[in-house]
């Protein structure tokens, strides 16, 4: 046999191979519990109390043994009968052969309408949308779980303990039902509606309890009949109805129950569920505690970056006011030449117009009319006479000429046409 690096260390010895091709078989989850079909062959039931047979179809076959005690052998079973086994793969190391360990065996007639019954829930399911609706989120992690299973059952004590490994102390309350059974589907269906009252936050805050947040429903691994209460249409209803996610746990892998289809999510077994519904709390603070890291790490070296970007803009700030105040004093010069020029020229604008204007007032002032040989007459109250219609024989007036005036009284008036 060659070892590692290529180095020979001799043959293994075959039994030593046998066991551990045994070994790797039973240990591995696939290879249990598995609900397999077939026809009966080779049916040998024996005075020790063990059966054997093969159970075969068109495309292979197996051998496989019920041992004594292992489960009930329903009298209309011989060869040829089509059967369904629930049965673990195991190896005969003896003969290096590998056999089914059978745990339950019924005849496929027995199913048949069963199975019927499952198919057109399905169909209806999916026909009203049930199976596309959005599912719930399950909470990570959760703050309270109601687990409905079987009181004192392996896979509440599974569960128990696994939680407790993961997280220790967390809030879970177990409501004990029947799961297999006539009584079954009733129970179940009970133990969802008592989560629905724990999941109701008022009731929750009188018992001074965080509300159930999580509901796992399952049970153990078994026969399809004793699985079948996980197929029937109430217990769908009650998983659909849930106001909080529901986790369908059932111990099977090799058929997907109604359960399945409609909970918010399906695990394997119940501590499957476990596993993908409650964190390792150790775990979970060392996540804390890296992340937490991390992040002060981060905002050190944003802090860092951010003052080395200050200290930048500071030298680079200390250097362009000088810059700036030379520009500003270059414009500020630049910009006092040009008002200055503005300014003279419109006070040389505004100058020659101002003289313009002081010659035309100087032109038209009384004073130079006067100045020229004429006078202006007012009547005693200071009105200017401009017309001759303004006055009237006898009136009082008043003559003013450039280098003073006369009081003076009206004798006559003469107009244009002739005298007044």
């Amino acid at each position: 046999m060659t070892g590692r690096g290529g180095v020979t260390t001799g043959p293994l010895p075959i039994g030593q191979f046998v066991q551990l091709v045994k070994q790797t078989v039973v240990r591995d989850p696939l290879f249990k519990n598995q609900a397999l079909r077939g026809e009966v062959t080779q049916w040998k039931q024996y005075p020790s109390g063990h059966t054997y047979f093969s159970l075969r179809d068109q495309d292979g076959q197996m051998r496989a043994v019920i041992w004594k005690g292992r489960c009930a052998i329903d009298s209309s079973i011989k060869e040829g009968s089509e059967v369904v086994v629930l049965a673990s793969l195991d190896l005969y190391v003896r003969r290096g052969e590998i056999q089914l360990n059978v745990e339950r065996i019924e005849p496929v007639s027995i199913l048949g309408e069963l199975e019927k019954t499952k198919r057109l829930l399905v169909e209806q399911l999916r026909k009203e949308g049930e199976l596309d609706r959005e599912r719930l989120a399950i909470p990570l992690p959760p703050k309270h779980i109601a687990i409905i299973t079987g009181a004192g059952s392996a896979a509440l004590s599974d569960m128990q303990q696994l939680i407790e490994n993961r997280w220790p102390g967390l809030r879970r309350t177990v409501i004990g039902v029947l799961v297999q059974g006539p009584r079954a589907t009733e129970e179940i269906v009970r133990g969802l509606a008592v989560a629905r009252k724990l999941a109701d936050p008022v009731r929750a805050r009188k018992r001074g309890e965080p509300p159930v947040d999580l509901v796992i429903v399952g049970r153990g691994g078994g026969s399809p009949e004793d699985l079948w209460s996980f197929n029937l249409e109430p217990v769908a209803r009650a998983i659909i109805a849930s106001p909080v996610p529901v986790v369908s746990a059932v111990g099977h892998e090799s058929d997907i129950l109604v359960s399945d289809l409609v909970a918010d999510l399906r695990a394997s077994t119940p501590s499957d569920a476990v596993e993908r519904v409650v964190p390792v709390l150790p775990e979970l603070h060392y996540f804390l505690d890296e992340y937490q890291e991390r992040l002060t790490n981060a905002s050190r070296r944003q802090i860092s970056d951010n003052r080395q970007r200050l200290r930048t803009l500071h030298a680079r700030l200390r250097v362009a006011p000088m810059a700036g105040l030379n520009r500003a004093k270059a414009q500020l010069f630049a910009l006092t030449s040009r008002m200055k020029v503005s300014s003279n020229q419109s006070l040389s604008i505004q100058t020659t117009r101002l003289a313009q204007f002081e010659a035309s007032l100087a032109a038209i002032h009384p004073q130079r009319v006067l100045e020229r040989g004429y006078s202006m007459t007012q009547t005693t109250d200071g009105s200017v006479v401009s017309s001759i219609a303004c006055i009237e024989v006898g009136q009082n007036i008043t003559l003013n000429f450039a280098d003073g005036s006369a009081d003076a009284e009206i004798k006559k008036t003469h107009t244009n046409e002739g005298e007044k």
